[in-house]
This record gives C-alpha cells, structure tokens and sequence, in this order.
C-alpha cells in the first residue's frame, strides 16, 4: 500500500496501559466512524505497515483507544508513539454537494464568477489559520482563502470549483 492510496487518519500519541493498549488523536469531524476498525496502516519509517486491532473504543471524543494484535508490552507501545495512522481512500465517506476532501479536488479549474477562469487547483495550504487554495495560472501562484463564503459551486463531473472572490483579490497576483 503506497501512502497516495490512503488518507491521514491521526496520530498515535500516548500509552493508555502497561498491556500495550495506545491512543490515537483522529484527524476527523467524525470519529465514531472509525470506531470498529479492523486494522489501519501504520507509517514506520517511511513504510506503510498494516495492524490489526483486536479492540478499540472512542476515549473522550476525538481519541481512539487501540489495542494491536501482537503489541502485548510498554516497550512495544512505546515503538509506535508519535507515528502517524492512514487508511486507503475507499474508507473515505462519500461527500456530497460543495463538500470536498482535499486530495479529490487537486487538478480542478478555479473558475471566479466576476473574473472567469483563474487557473488549475495544484495544492491546498492547510498551514495557515485559513486555507488556502493554490492556483497555477500559468506558472503564476495565486492563493484564494478556502472560505465558504467564497466557494459557490463545487461540479465533481467536469472538474470545476466555482469562486466568488473579492473585488481585486485575483488582480493582487496579476
């Protein structure tokens, strides 16, 4: 399994017993989705490694609680704090409407409903307090504020995100 073929689910990030049980903070509105998983992918030094989970259980709202097969002990517990849990893109929930996740959208046209077609969606930036997106406009970057205000139309079929941006916004990079 290569990671573009699985989404980022969380993060390990401490033990919850000496018997090796762990919990994983969920990148995720909805954790009780992955509730009942039966195993996940563990990123071990660049390599996507399947687990299998005898149990798991929501712990306070957005942590999971895991208790791997084969991970018995506090040293094997302690092996796997800090790596990072993915799973394939097919578990994802289908999203409907203006709803989007990230990595379906990347090679879609910005189109703007004042100023036209603004160029091809290359990354999201999810580094700022607002994401934003990046466009290439022939080899120009313009960034647009992932705001929903902004977002008019998502169209899945022809590959479009329609914007509404504000006067002068995609003028800045011009």
């Amino acid at each position: 399994m290569k990671k573009e073929d699985c989404f980022y689910l969380g993060k390990i990030v401490k033990k919850y017993s000496f018997k090796g049980e762990l919990l994983a903070k969920l990148d995720t509105d909805e954790p009780d989705l992955y509730d009942n998983l039966d195993a996940v992918f563990i990123d071990l030094r660049g390599n996507l490694v399947p687990f299998f989970i005898e149990a798991s259980q929501l712990h306070k709202s957005d942590l999971l609680r895991l208790k791997f097969e084969d991970v018995d002990t506090e040293a094997d517990a302690d092996a796997l704090i800090k790596t990072e849990l993915y799973l394939p893109l097919d578990l994802l929930p289908k999203l409907d409407g203006d709803k989007f996740y990230f990595h379906e959208v990347i090679g879609f046209t910005i189109t703007d409903k004042k100023y036209g077609k603004v160029g091809i969606l290359k990354g999201i930036n999810d580094s700022t307090a607002q994401a934003l997106f990046e466009v290439d406009r022939d080899g120009v970057e313009i960034l647009i504020p992932m705001n929903d205000e902004f977002i008019s139309k998502v169209d899945r079929e022809h590959k479009i995100i329609e914007v509404n941006t504000p006067e002068g916004l995609i003028d800045l990079y011009l």
